[in-house]
């Protein structure tokens, strides 16, 4: 078979070359010119990627005609990774993983391959590590691997051959910086081949209906490695994160086109590999035996799930001429409005303060929810007066002093309630219609009277 000819196509103004140089002959733009394949003309409107989405012959039909079901999910055997996947694995997805070195990428698609295996044929495809090395960590893992395919190879031919004589279910591709396509002269890794190799891979999952799992590296920003365009041709995009320090891992659903976006998933690391965590609340909350200035709870909430997790604030007299203000797990210049705001609307300055936020357990809070709690830890922290015990506190603050609804409240409250919380302050419109046991809800309005409820 011969090679198919290769191009270098400029990444700002589209020009192509026929060799590699460092600058574009057209826009003078430097580093710019990436390596391409230069398909030729195919006969009746095929091509190298003739049926990426599934049909290689493209029809128009109905939808109403094409089949749906439930039994084109599978559940992977783990809660915690049936719950970011969106309720199982779907027939014909590409999944892709990322998450730093050493992280638990391998370990944690080993565990659910060798569980699938018991029901279905699995092919794991290893780049990075020999057959020995993986029998090793499958052997301290204590995983029954009996069922379970392996191929240590790296040339994306290769692999998409075996594929489809052995027609597994599942496919393991670890990782896809490693795999290459002898169409490109540039090595593994590069822009080229990761796009072209991911390209191919998918396209063979859209024809068989085959899942393929991808892992993907990450770079010291802790983006995906590779170009940008791998994470839109994907299905799945799943980040394994978690701090070098500790026992426990998250893993979050960045993209899913089968489920909800920013999903979560607990898992903690053990000698046995990773356990998923049933009710990660427990894992950020720290029950003080005395009540303590500058701490509340949160009730956030990951994908359809409410988390509960401690909110931190610390108050200090500054003796610099422009007072820190720092925010580990929020928004900094969230931080710098929300003290803006207790200014002008609640009458308590802290211009010349620092004034440090912290979200206990390495959890990073997105939504505006987390208002209310920072404005509050803040007042507490600053008066030296505790929070009364038991209350947990969720709520938007506008600019104008509102307290705003957020989505969710009465889940919200239904969560705190099942954790022993007794009081709850919160926004006026997310006052649940009929009261929840065991717990008091106080409605608030604006921002003075959620400073009168917190004593």
């Amino acid at each position: 078979m011969a090679k198919s000819k290769v191009e270098y196509v400029c990444t700002e103004c589209g020009d192509v070359s026929p060799k590699w140089a460092g600058q574009c002959a057209a826009c003078k733009g430097w580093n710019c010119l990436t390596e391409v394949v230069a398909a030729p003309p195919a006969k009746g409107g095929g091509g190298r990627f003739a049926g990426y989405a599934g049909e290689q012959q493209p029809k128009v039909i109905s939808l109403s005609e094409v089949e749906a079901s439930a039994e084109m999910q599978s559940s992977t055997g783990i809660g915690e990774m049936d719950r970011v996947l969106g309720g199982g694995l779907v027939q014909g997805s590409v999944v892709l993983i990322g998450g730093d070195p050493g992280i638990g990428k391998s370990t944690l698609l080993l565990q659910v391959m060798a569980k699938l295996a018991a029901e279905m044929s699995v092919l794991y495809v290893s780049g990075e590590e020999s057959a020995r090395q993986i029998s090793l960590r499958a052997h301290r893992l204590e995983v029954d691997v009996s069922k379970l395919n392996l191929l240590t190879e790296t040339q994306a031919e290769q692999i998409l051959a075996t594929a489809q004589t052995m027609k597994p279910k599942v496919l393991v591709v670890d990782s896809i910086q490693t795999i290459y396509t002898d169409e490109l002269q540039s090595a593994p890794g590069s822009v080229a081949q990761v796009r072209e190799s991911t390209a191919r891979l998918v396209r063979y999952a859209k024809q068989t209906g085959t899942a393929i799992f991808l892992v993907g590296h990450v770079t010291k920003e802790g983006n995906l490695a590779g170009p940008r365009v791998l994470e839109h041709m994907v299905d799945t995009v799943l980040y394994f994160e978690g701090e070098s320090g500790s026992r426990y891992r998250v893993i979050r659903s960045i993209k899913n086109r089968f489920g909800a976006v920013n999903e979560l998933g607990v898992f903690a690391m053990t000698e046995l590999g990773l356990k998923e965590v049933s009710n990660p609340s427990a894992i950020f909350l720290s029950r003080h035996e005395e009540p303590v200035a500058g701490t509340i709870t949160l009730v956030t909430r990951e994908g359809t799930r409410p988390l509960l997790v401690e909110l931190q604030a610390l108050v200090d007299e500054s003796h610099l001429a422009n007072p820190r203000r720092v925010a580990i797990g929020l928004e900094q210049n969230r931080l710098a409005m929300l003290l803006a705001v207790l200014h002008r609307h609640g009458g308590v300055a802290s211009y010349d303060q620092d004034v440090f936020i912290n979200v206990v357990g390495g959890v990073r809070v997105t939504e505006p929810a987390a208002d209310l709690a920072v404005i509050l830890s803040i007042l507490s922290s600053l008066r030296n007066r505790p929070i009364t015990e038991g209350t947990i506190v969720f709520g938007e603050v506008g600019l104008v002093g509102e307290v705003r609804p957020i989505p969710g409240g009465e889940e919200r409250l239904r969560e705190a309630a099942k954790h022993g919380f007794t009081r709850a302050i919160v926004p006026k419109a997310n006052r649940p219609r009929k009261p929840i046991e065991g717990i008091e809800v106080v409605a608030v309005a604006r921002l003075a009277d959620a400073l009168n409820a917190i004593y």
